[in-house]
């Protein structure tokens, strides 16, 4: 079924004044979005919200060490939306209390292509969240303006900045979590990083505090894949202008240190990026946004493929699907995303900084 086409929410001013206009537009959403992880925290790993807020007390600490000013931007989107901060919280950090159990799909690549930064994704979840998907344009106080494409109430997931710095995420399933800032907070804080090297000092000065793979580009020209954990994060360095990732661990200096469980669809869907990208193209061969989303779109080996659909073979807790696509030149500063499925639509949101 074709999604409709998404708005861009925008949110400018102090923490406190973006964290209100937020919450109170997105109210409905994320008192929504609250209702789908007490389900998907239930089945995930057994708890209800109650016993979430409780586990999520924690991460708050550690934001309150690595990134304090975050939290009123929280306390502001729990007061606009009628919640408790404690709610928001905890929906900021369902990845360190869901993952150790499931993960998501998710397949991103960074693409450098005729003097052009190109990062691009699919994010796959699991289909209560589709339409709580919300699309916000930041100009904080300070800050550089950003978009962020991810669920309502949440401070980040992924997006670019007026920088022509991007981000993309990868779920990584592992029992690992110490010490560091909650995926989420971590990509926000990339999210309002003026270049690579403030982007990379997230990873490892703050440190991540359970395992997921970041990729990171800009507009230069620079790409990098981050396997973040607690420790110091595995590197995947640019090959021919390609760095490719789904869900499972693969940097060299990670693997062996950090265990991770990953799904049985993630290495064929990491092969079939790399045949794409590294394989098929040559070098010097144009690419543009169409391309790319038609590339997302792929089907081969279904139902391990890039776009991913209802597969009533899984287990229903594990029934993942594409919830989105989207493809960011960095170079131009531009991102343009497709709401469900990229080979349903060829409508896109696009926004410029």
């Amino acid at each position: 079924m074709l999604q409709e086409l998404l708005t861009v929410t925008e949110l400018g001013g102090s923490r406190r004044e973006i964290g209100l206009a937020h919450g109170r537009t997105h109210a409905r959403l994320i008192q929504r979005s609250l209702e789908v992880y007490d389900r998907l925290f239930h089945d995930f790993v057994g708890i209800r919200w109650a016993r979430a807020r409780v586990e999520a007390e924690r991460f708050g600490r550690m934001i309150e060490r690595g990134f304090p000013e975050i939290l009123e931007e929280m306390d502001a989107i729990a007061e606009g939306a009628g919640v408790e901060p404690i709610d928001i919280l905890t929906l900021n950090c369902r990845s360190e209390i869901s993952l150790t159990r499931a993960s998501g799909g998710c397949s991103a690549f960074a693409l450098h292509r005729a003097n052009t930064q190109w990062l691009a994704q699919n994010w796959d979840w699991r289909t209560d969240q589709l339409h709580n998907v919300v699309v916000l344009k930041i100009s904080g106080e300070g800050q550089a303006p950003l978009v962020s494409v991810g669920e309502a109430g949440m401070v980040a997931k992924i997006g670019m900045n007026a920088h022509g710095l991007g981000v993309c995420l990868n779920a990584i399933r592992s029992q690992t979590c110490g010490e560091g800032l909650p995926i989420h907070v971590a990509l926000r804080k990339i999210l309002e990083s003026p270049d690579m090297e403030s982007a990379l000092a997230v990873a490892s000065r703050d440190r991540v505090c359970s395992p997921a793979h970041f990729l990171v580009a800009t507009a230069e020209g620079e790409a990098v894949g981050l396997e973040v954990h607690p420790g110091e994060p595995g590197r995947l360095e640019a090959d021919g202008g390609v760095v490719t990732h789904t869900n499972h661990l693969y940097a060299p200096a990670l693997t062996g240190k950090v265990e991770d469980f990953p799904r049985p669809d993630s290495r064929p869907r990491l092969a079939r990026l790399d045949e794409l990208l590294r394989e098929s193209p040559p070098a010097e061969a144009a690419v543009d946004e169409a391309a790319l989303f038609e590339l997302l779109g792929d089907h081969h080996g279904e139902p391990l493929s890039l776009c991913r659909h209802f597969n009533p073979a899984q287990p229903e807790e594990e029934r993942m699907e594409t919830l989105f696509g989207v493809v960011m030149n960095l170079t131009e500063k531009r991102l343009a995303l497709r709401h469900g499925k990229p080979c349903e639509t060829e409508q896109a949101l696009v926004v410029t900084l």
